[in-house]
């Protein structure tokens, strides 16, 4: 799978308009090593991930689940939390 716009872009530009939700493998988004630890045994190539790899934040409507639940445990943001506060710099 290549990096394409998410095909629901209408919907997230309305949540997040700052924000640029592209669809990527597990392997092309080199997610953090801490995240990829709570997954073994995946293929990493075979696995998708909806998000905006800039600002660290993914959109878990589109993202596969075990890496979803990874993501909620280090850096990265789920949009819902992203636009309810959890923008650094955000108060």
């Amino acid at each position: 799978m290549s990096s394409r716009t998410c095909p629901d872009w209408p919907e997230l530009m309305e949540l997040a308009p700052e924000l640029q939700f592209k669809h990527y493998t597990v392997a092309e988004a080199r997610l953090p090593a801490d995240a990829l630890m709570q997954i073994p045994g995946v293929a990493l190539s075979d696995v998708a991930i909806c998000c905006d790899l800039e600002r660290h934040v993914f959109w878990a409507a589109h993202t596969e689940s075990r890496v979803a639940e990874a993501l909620r445990s280090s850096h990265w943001f789920e949009v819902q939390d992203w636009v309810s506060g959890g923008r650094p710099g955000a108060f």
